[in-house]
């Protein structure tokens, strides 16, 4: 049985689950290889066989996983998991260091998907939206005063922008963009002083689109990513 999975209190599939995901993105299952058998996963996780079957059913669900008769299950290449997945997302921040190529990918995605969401939101914005939108920003200030997780408030900024450019796609992309945002947000509110040089940009954001200025949101929301960039440099650069 193996001890000290370090989960949050949930339900014995979803502990599963998390822990073979995150087996699997730190290399402990490599591509190729084959899974552990049923009889050896119950023992581990003292859980049923159910739970343990439910588990892999999701992550081959997402890719991850190919369950071949007279073989046993194989774990498969990256390039086959659904890496839009929020699961998959957040087991790969938890176990893989940011690395040039993830930081570039990271940045590439928010150049393709903000400054378009941005402009839409400024025009698009509903009355409920940009309450959304201001009332996030000012969980982010208190944030920064001491106040508050600063992470989630920052997500849920950028997720109410997402929300509000009323594109019925970008809106289902929500929760995989914030599982990505979530890797570089966490990496970037550790700089000290960090998030209180980034408020001022976020506020101008803010105001561009409750002012329903287009030009003014792709502009700010382009000096965040540019910021973010950066940010996201010099770390890689101090690991280095």
């Amino acid at each position: 049985m193996e001890s000290g999975l370090a989960l949050p209190r949930t339900t014995f599939q979803r502990q599963v689950l998390d822990r073979l995901g995150l087996d699997i993105c730190s290399g402990r299952y490599a591509p190729g290889q084959i899974l552990p058998s049923e009889n050896e996963l119950c023992e581990r996780f003292a859980f049923s066989r159910i739970v343990i079957r439910e588990a892999v059913k999701s992550l081959a669900a997402k890719g991850m996983l190919e369950v071949r008769r007279k073989v046993g299950t194989l774990v498969l290449e990256p390039a086959e998991w659904n890496l839009f997945d929020p699961d998959i997302i957040t087991w790969r921040s938890r176990t893989l260091s940011v690395d040039r190529q993830m930081s570039r990918d990271l940045m590439e995605l928010r150049r393709i998907v903000e400054p378009a969401a941005a402009r839409l939101a400024a025009v698009r914005a509903g009355d409920d939206d940009r309450g959304a939108i201001r009332a996030a920003f000012e969980a982010m200030r208190r944030a920064v005063a001491g106040e508050g997780d600063y992470v989630a408030a920052d997500l849920a900024f950028h997720a109410a922008i997402l929300d509000a450019c009323g594109n019925q796609f970008v809106q289902q992309m929500q929760n995989a963009v914030s599982a990505i945002l979530r890797t570089g947000f966490e990496i970037i509110s550790q700089k000290p002083g960090g998030p209180a040089y980034s408020l001022p940009m976020h506020e101008d954001l803010c105001r561009a689109i409750e002012d329903g200025d287009a030009d003014a949101a792709e502009r700010a929301v382009l000096s965040l990513i540019k910021q973010a960039e950066e940010d996201l440099d010099g770390r890689l650069k101090s690991e280095e």
